[in-house]
């Protein structure tokens, strides 16, 4: 027997089973720009700078007698200006934009094998437009050529901190 919701059945999709997730809001946690050169930057920059971006995804549950999740997304990225010469290192750093977005979340009774997956891959996948707005919109008003972040293989970073999390044993293929 599938469940239904009051706007399905007014619409005659008695059928259609309800949604698995259900985002009760979105906001902005924590939100850094800093210019640790300040002005002097603006005068001395002579070239792009190299952008370095870091992502990680984390979810926490809120309540535990109910399947209400916290996720949130953390993005850093650090320009800095390029090296002097080829193969150099990079000089002073040019701006620093930290933001950590987050949504409250509802899991309604979803299948257990599914309940990391939705949280670290389709949450984040749901509120990435939010979050790449919002990096835009700093570096931009920070004086700086916006910061387009490129679209996230929220799948392959879950992979990859699972694996970081539970290594497999040497020997097994």
């Amino acid at each position: 027997m599938s469940e239904t919701t009051p706007d399905n059945a007014a619409l005659g999709q008695e059928n259609v089973p309800a949604m698995p997730l259900a985002i009760n809001l979105q906001y902005t946690k924590d939100l850094s720009f800093e210019v640790p050169a300040g002005a002097s930057i603006f005068a001395t920059l002579r070239s792009a700078p190299q952008i370095s971006v870091n992502i990680d995804v984390q979810a926490n549950r809120l309540e535990e007698d109910q399947a209400v999740y916290e996720v949130a997304l953390a993005v850093r990225a650090e320009a800095a200006e390029p090296p002097a010469q080829e193969g150099g290192q990079a000089g002073r750093t040019v701006f620093i934009a930290e933001l950590t977005y987050a949504a409250v979340v509802t899991l309604n009774n979803p299948p257990q094998e599914l309940v990391e997956p939705i949280l670290l891959v389709e949450v984040p996948r749901l509120i990435f437009p939010y979050v790449r707005a919002i990096v835009s919109d700093v570096t931009r008003d920070g004086g700086f050529p916006p910061v387009v972040l490129q679209p996230i293989d929220f799948v392959a970073l879950w992979q990859a901190k699972r694996a970081q999390q539970f290594p497999e044993p040497a020997g097994e293929a």
